[in-house]
């Protein structure tokens, strides 16, 4: 299922932004897979500034690590994600659940006596995943192909836990410029295995890493415009991947009597860490569009203002929904330190959404995020670039 038209030289950079969500990203993975189609089969990647936020930092490294190579970037995406398994990603072995549950009570109560000597304290241990892509990923390839043209940056977000700031982590051409705004900056580096980890150190649940001056969590955390890093390197226009369902707000507001689990709260909470900023940005960036449409075009360049189009692809089902299918899947020693806080089939099925990396679930998100490309194939050929058949449709001029 590809198209025979080739890239305009002189279109607009086009910017890709993988958002967080943990187990969650493999659903970004098939939407890829299917854009790798719709395209010619040796092409390199359509995106020229990559921007990766939590687990989608893991896919945004690899994109640009294969920036000559799309499909087989997106090959090796697959590869990873349909044989994933937990023990890849966390320790799941009674004695490295049993010693890190361990370390987290015993800092939990320190904390609370006023010591503050225990550290890497989180509820899962994330080194197998450390250890899996510092043997498999390439990271010096990335400056290769900025400087072959390939890729104009690349971005990874994570947040400091002392300063409060959402810190942009890029690399890529040299003209760009650090940026400091409210609250949010954006720092040059050459992008490494510890950029990964800090990004995707989801609070509570995996450790913090130490980069420079402090330690840095998931990048989820804080980012009050996800979208400005990829304006900020140089995007005229942004295809967005979430990993939420926009489900009917009148069934999300029935009537509930019981009270929340921990497992509900912590899954509302990771929700609310990588979503709601999110929501709110892209209203934002509606707004500020609808406001440029106002100005005279005379007037627009005195404003700053410049008009956005953003291409948004989520889930057309609930991925907790799906997440509830699998639970079983789980090492049974993490299904057991998760009843503890209140994890059911049901109850607690969106935090499990998150902590789910076993290959069955990864695969049918795979299968969902490739489904829903597939029905907007002249929709994300038309936001790319390419001639299609659709109406209104044409190469940039």
């Amino acid at each position: 299922m590809t198209t025979e038209s080739t890239m305009s030289q002189t279109q607009p950079k086009i910017g890709l932004m993988l958002t967080g969500g943990g187990a969650r990203a493999a659903y970004q993975v098939g939407v890829l897979k299917a854009i790798a189609e719709f395209m010619p089969r040796r092409t390199q990647c359509p995106f020229q500034v990559i921007c990766g936020t939590s687990a989608g930092a893991l896919n945004a490294v690899t994109l640009a690590v294969n920036a000559r190579h799309f499909r087989k970037g997106v090959k090796y995406l697959l590869g990873i994600w349909t044989s994933s398994q937990v023990t890849d990603i966390y320790r799941s072995d009674l004695l490295g659940v049993a010693a890190n549950s361990g370390r987290w009570l015993a800092g939990l109560i320190l904390s609370l006596l006023g010591i503050n000597r225990m550290r890497r304290v989180s509820l899962l241990d994330n080194s197998p995943l450390a250890t899996f892509l510092e043997e498999t990923l390439p990271c010096e390839q990335i400056q290769e192909n900025i400087d072959a043209g390939a890729l104009h940056a690349l971005s990874i977000t994570a947040s400091g836990y002392s300063s409060g700031h959402s810190v942009t982590f890029y690399q890529g051409v040299p003209e760009l410029q650090p940026w400091k705004r409210t609250r949010r900056l954006g720092v040059e580096a050459s992008i490494g295995i510890e950029h990964l980890m800090a990004s995707a150190a989801i609070p509570f649940i995996f450790p913090a890493v130490h980069i420079h001056r402090e330690y840095f969590g998931d990048g989820s955390v804080r980012q009050i415009a996800p979208i400005s890093s990829a304006l900020h390197l140089g995007a005229d226009k942004v295809l967005l991947m979430g990993a939420w369902h926009k489900d009917d707000e009148e069934e999300r507001r029935n009537k509930v009597d019981t009270y929340p689990t921990l497992a509900q709260i912590a899954g509302h909470a990771l929700d609310s860490i990588f979503l709601d900023s999110l929501e709110v940005d892209l209203e934002r960036l509606q707004r500020i569009n609808d406001a440029v449409k106002l100005i005279p075009e005379e007037l627009r360049a005195a404003t700053k203002l410049r008009h956005i189009d953003v291409l948004v692809i989520t889930p057309s089902q609930p991925l907790e929904k799906i997440a509830e299918r699998y639970i079983s899947q789980l090492p049974w020693t993490i299904r057991l330190l998760l009843r503890s806080i209140g994890v059911m089939r049901r109850s607690g099925a969106n935090l499990v959404s998150y902590l789910l990396f076993d290959k069955q679930y990864c695969r049918a998100l795979i299968d969902l995020g490739y489904q829903d490309a597939l029905k907007r194939r002249d929709e994300i050929l038309c936001f790319l670039g390419y001639d299609t058949a659709t109406p209104g449709c044409d190469m940039p001029q």
